[in-house]
């Protein structure tokens, strides 16, 4: 007699528990207000004090507006044509470019030069390393003025120098070219405190049976420092560049003090102020400088983090 197949019995459907998923969707909404509560002032904020600003003058560079002005008139990109084709552009990306150089080599060279010696057991070295760093954290305003008297040809500390040694001093205030030494050398002695301290901070974190190894090896002081020191501080050397670029691209308050009125030392972020608040009061031209200002500060940013940081390696 033959046997017929029985096919299993299917599951009942589960039905869904209507209170279960009401509580679901009740804790769902409550994290949903508790992240706006947290979060929304936060991104209030940011679009009120960022994103608007950003936006707002973006558009203002796209007009010829005299700061003040009831009316302005639609002049496209003339800004921006101005600023890569006159001369005056063309002064001001070579003061610029002059300037970040300057300083940012500067800083990094005599910075790691003060670290190495700081970073040897010498008698006094923890007071030497704060008297290294007091001048990054002090006013730049402050900073400007004392050496205003420094630099300055009749009474200044550099000029009873010069006088002694029979050389006159320079007028670095009228010279263009001096003015940017000055501010350059300024500069310099303000931020190689901080640089010195990072380099510091990196030497530091150097394990010395490495040191130990290359010393019985036979590697001296220079070997050691461009053999093992120098490829080890490769993500110091990274950071640094970062921060001092950026930094030295929006240097502002020394320029300021120390040359009023941009005499050979107008980076653009000066120019931002002298267009703007200075004798010109273009805001829409000092705008346009604004918004490239900004596009050439993420564009070297994301080349550093996008090219350089494969060259760096972390331990």
């Amino acid at each position: 007699m033959a046997v017929t197949p029985v096919a299993p019995a299917r599951p009942a459907p589960r039905v869904a528990d209507p209170d279960r998923r009401r509580r679901r969707r009740s804790a769902t909404s409550r994290r949903h207000l508790t992240f706006v509560l947290l979060a929304g002032p936060n991104i209030a904020l940011i679009l009120a004090f960022i994103y608007f600003p950003l936006a707002s003058n973006v558009y203002y560079s796209l007009l010829d507006w005299r700061l003040g002005a009831r009316t302005a008139d639609v002049v496209g990109l003339a800004n921006y044509v101005e600023l890569f084709t006159s001369s005056r552009g063309f002064d001001v990306w070579r003061v610029t470019l002059i300037f970040t150089l300057a300083t940012v080599v500067g800083s990094m060279v005599l910075g790691l030069l003060v670290a190495l010696v700081l970073d040897r057991n010498l008698p006094g070295k923890t007071f030497a390393r704060t008297a290294v760093f007091a001048p990054y954290v002090l006013s730049g305003v402050g900073v400007g003025l004392i050496w205003l008297f420094i630099f300055d040809p009749r009474i200044g500390l550099l000029g009873h120098v010069l006088r002694a040694l029979g050389q006159s001093s320079p007028n670095w205030f009228i010279d263009p070219t001096l003015a940017l030494v000055m501010v350059i050398v300024v500069y310099v002695w303000k931020n190689l405190g901080y640089c010195a301290v990072v380099y510091l901070a990196g030497l530091q974190s150097i394990p010395k049976d490495l040191l130990e190894a290359a010393q019985l090896d036979g590697a001296g002081p220079v070997r050691q420092l461009f053999s093992v020191k120098l490829p080890l501080l490769g993500p110091t050397v990274f950071f640094l560049s970062v921060t001092c670029i950026l930094s030295s691209m929006q240097a502002f308050d020394i320029l300021r003090i120390m040359t009023p009125t941009g005499n050979g030392t107008n980076t653009i972020i000066f120019e931002i102020f002298l267009q703007s608040f200075g004798a010109y009061q273009r805001a829409g031209y000092s705008a346009a400088l604004a918004v490239v200002l900004f596009v050439v500060l993420f564009v070297v940013t994301a080349v550093q983090l996008r090219y350089v940081e494969r060259k760096v390696h972390y331990r």
